[in-house]
């Protein structure tokens, strides 16, 4: 059976084919637009965990997604396809992570990991397994991108993108990187890792052809990271969350200040959206929450502000997804998930359909 009548014989009214790749669809990878690229790894986190099995949590709620987007209605036909990890990414994930505890709990204690030969060969060995990651994604992202796909990372923690910004490094000479976050993550080599999920933005201005960095949500820093920003110059704008709320207490609209935001970028962007940027209820179970933030709704306003702007969406990535008790930080990641797909699609000229409009008096 074809592409064209696997869509006919769909029903895309009824749950999501449970046998199937994400959202339940019955495309193969080949068949796809859009290859997700699922990285559940966590070595490095110091406080809340889960991140690793993020992407999990967000493919078993994916199934639940209704496809009639009102946005994208016609997105599903695309497809899209939730690849397969390497075995090796969730192993290393567990046995790297509780190699970096004692590491993580001396540095807490003040003592100094270099003068503990076996604290200092195990953070070696920790630094050397992320960079291998990192080129392993590289490579993967590379392999789908020459088939002609559009690819996009879901995390695991924020350090799991570092891979995928080089690959599009190679690619594209100059691109700008939309952050949505709680935090700066402009940490350098934060608790002694050098792939810290708190130092991913600090990494990826390391890649020269990252030309801007525009910071949403911000809410939580410290000196360190105020400094490398200015450093930075013109090529980091930061909009704490303190400060677009005060514009918005003072008048200015959402529509206002995603007009700035996307006028600050370049004509190429990458989006890079950690989930605790939103406010705390659609995330409880994220590993650093910080109150205050964004609604999901406020997000996808900027995202379809940014795909109607004329700017070149070239990526994204969805990290920091951590699943709880029940299925709600699932269920909030797959619906953005979609919804950001839906985006690079558009964007990108895929037919997704017109926007479904309602009668409104």
């Amino acid at each position: 059976m074809n592409k064209q009548q696997k869509i006919e014989n769909f029903d895309p009214s009824q749950p999501g084919l449970a046998d199937a790749t994400i959202f339940g669809l019955p495309f193969t990878a080949e068949e796809s637009e859009i290859i997700i690229i699922p990285v559940p790894w966590e070595v490095t986190v110091s406080y809340g965990a889960g991140a690793s099995e993020g992407p999990e949590a967000v493919l078993d709620a994916s199934f639940q997604v209704d496809l009639q987007h009102q946005q994208f209605p016609e997105l599903w036909k695309l497809g899209m396809y939730y690849d397969e990890a390497p075995e090796h990414w969730a192993k290393n994930s567990a046995k790297y992570k509780n190699l970096a505890q004692p590491i993580i709990e001396a540095l807490e204690n003040g003592e100094d990991v270099s003068v503990f030969p076996a604290l200092q060969s195990d953070l070696d060995k920790i630094n050397k397994v992320c960079a291998e990651l990192h080129a392993e994604v590289k490579e993967r992202v590379l392999h789908w991108i020459k088939k002609g796909k559009k690819v996009v990372l879901l995390g695991g923690d924020h350090s799991t993108p570092l891979g995928y910004y080089q690959a599009l490094a190679t690619l594209h000479d100059d691109f700008g990187i939309l952050h949505l976050d709680a935090h700066m993550d402009l940490r350098i080599a934060y608790e002694g890792f050098t792939y810290s999920h708190a130092s991913i933005m600090y990494n990826a201005l390391q890649i020269p052809q990252i030309t801007k960095l525009v910071q949403v949500g911000i809410r939580d820093f410290c000196e360190q990271e105020v400094e490398v920003a200015k450093q930075q110059g013109n090529r980091v704008a930061v909009h704490t969350d303190m400060d677009l709320k005060a514009e918005t207490f003072e008048g200015k609209t959402w529509q206002q200040q995603c007009d700035a935001i996307i006028n600050a970028l370049p004509q190429k962007v990458c989006v890079s959206f950690d989930i605790d940027g939103m406010y705390s209820w659609y995330c409880p179970n994220t590993g650093t929450p910080v109150p205050g933030g964004f609604s999901f709704e406020q997000a996808t306003y900027l995202f379809d502000k940014l795909t109607e702007s004329g700017k070149e969406i070239i990526g994204f990535d969805l990290v920091e997804v951590a699943p709880g008790e029940d299925d709600w930080d699932g269920n909030v990641g797959a619906r953005m998930l979609f919804h950001m797909c839906g985006m690079l699609a558009k964007n990108n000229g895929l037919d997704v359909g017109s926007k479904i409009n309602f009668n409104r008096k």
